[in-house]
């Protein structure tokens, strides 16, 4: 990422009606894909005892959904050039939103498997498209300010969903977790038809000729990889013949998609983009950003209702500061990264999640809202700090054609960072607790004066939080 001091030019640049309209209708669309992504965690158990599900069989309702997104992520820019990206939005959106009432009135678990699978799939190209519409309706010297407005919707809405679905779950029940989509959904659909316009360069070739092979191996390889993350861990990985087939699955398709894209005249995924070579550096370090982000938002809400006692909702106001923080961050860091480049914001962001980190390693059974709230401000600081220059380098110097087809690349190496993050964090935590549950075995019996001391002070200190020590 190379960093530019030059001063900005002075564009004829004015942030009108409609433009704040289609930034409103597709900020909101984004969000609520994104939203969607953790809110349903929440709702799990109350689904696993009103749809007569095992641990095992609700976990598809997450997968399902992860899975449908990731495949079409990649495929937005094909499908806006086929149909035009006025129509494939709103489309998105709609399919969207209509899935997302028929998740609320299923009655059995299939058919909530089944519209998950809907609503992923319109949900995919929410993310893509937005991030290319932030781009072309900001000239150059403002990427910053509009890779924020992006930015704070793609942190905010995985940080938000367990926050949101545990007040829903508390107050109401878990099918208002999908119908909270609706309205809002209807209105960014309203939103797009009004005033969002294709973009002068847009060329709408209905005519495409359809990469049915690159499809195909597309939806096997990017499929088999999500799921095997996703999976992997509850069933013991490579212990799994499931999982093992997967893999080579995954090895095979990917193979074969990459072989087709580079030699049809018409690949559904454009990969030659990648010569560019800010786009393929802003890929990895998109793979590093995920598993940082998806990875502690994954593992706090464990730690804070396992081992400190939270409910859903305390858990999400204790994370809700650090999302402030990187709303507050981004708009700073939109101004700033014209100035500084975008090289010295990454590297500053970069160290101060390390410190972030490092405060997370201190947290213990004792720790309370004094040892939490300053280490997810920091982490929200670091991620605003990260994500604004990297999103402005990767994409800024793009062609405007070329910037569709970026974008999506990108999110996909964003969304499996953060499934490989949530795949290794989850095996790490998993194996961490089967080595410390067996060294306690080994000097835990109830003869033991110092195992009953330890045990009265834990059952002193359980009924001192308000929590049944039994």
């Amino acid at each position: 990422m190379s960093a530019t001091t030059e001063a900005a030019p002075q564009e004829d640049f004015r942030l009108d009606f409609r433009r704040v309209m289609v930034l409103v209708a597709v900020m909101l669309a984004m969000i609520l894909e994104l939203i969607d992504t953790s809110i349903v965690n929440v709702a799990l158990p109350e689904m696993m005892g009103n749809l007569g599900a095992t641990i095992d069989e609700i976990g598809w309702v997450v997968t399902g959904y992860i899975v449908s997104n990731v495949i079409i992520i990649p495929m937005t820019s094909w499908l806006s050039t086929r149909f035009g990206r006025k129509r494939y939005i709103t489309a998105s959106i709609l399919l969207f939103t209509a899935a997302s009432a028929l998740c609320g009135i299923s009655t059995t678990l299939p058919q909530l498997v089944f519209f998950r699978v809907l609503q992923g799939l319109g949900g995919g190209a929410l993310i893509s498209t937005a991030q290319t519409v932030m781009v072309e309706s900001f000239p150059p010297s403002r990427q910053g300010l509009g890779q924020g407005l992006f930015g704070m919707g793609a942190m905010l809405g995985p940080s938000l969903g367990p926050t949101l679905g545990g007040w829903i779950c508390d107050n109401f029940s878990w099918p208002w977790v999908f119908y909270i989509n609706v309205p809002l959904g209807l209105l960014a659909a309203a939103l797009c038809v009004l005033y969002l316009e294709s973009p002068a360069h847009e060329r709408v070739r209905r005519a495409l000729r359809v990469d049915w092979p690159g499809i195909a191996f597309l939806v096997i390889g990017i499929g088999a990889i999500q799921t095997v993350f996703e999976r992997g861990h509850r069933l013991d990985w490579f212990e799994s013949s499931v999982i093992v087939t997967l893999t080579c699955v995954a090895v095979v398709a990917t193979t074969l998609f990459v072989w087709r894209e580079l030699t049809t005249d018409e690949p559904v995924v454009d990969l030659t983009v990648l010569h560019h070579r800010n786009l393929w550096v802003g890929c990895i370090l998109g793979v590093a950003m995920g598993v940082g982000l998806f990875g502690v938002i994954f593992l706090f809400p464990v730690f804070s209702q396992s081992l400190l006692g939270w409910t859903a909702w305390q858990t999400g106001m204790a994370v809700l500061p650090g999302s402030i923080a990187t709303a507050i961050t981004m708009f700073i860091a939109g101004r700033l990264v014209w100035r500084t480049g975008p090289a010295p914001l990454y590297i500053a962001g970069a160290v101060v999640f390390t410190v972030a980190l490092t405060g997370m390693m201190s947290w213990n059974h004792q720790s309370g809202w004094n040892d939490v709230i300053p280490t997810q401000i920091a982490r929200g600081l670091a991620m605003g700090m990260m994500f604004v220059p990297l999103s402005t380098a990767t994409l800024r110097m793009l062609p405007p054609a070329d910037v569709p087809k970026a974008a999506g690349l990108y999110n996909l190496f964003r969304q499996l960072g953060g499934s490989f993050g949530i795949a290794v964090l989850g095996t790490m935590l998993d194996h961490r607790s089967k080595v410390h549950s067996a060294y306690l075995s080994e000097y835990l019996s109830a003869l033991s004066p110092l195992s009953r001391e330890r045990e009265a002070a834990l059952q002193a200190m359980f009924e001192s939080r308000g929590m049944d020590p039994s």
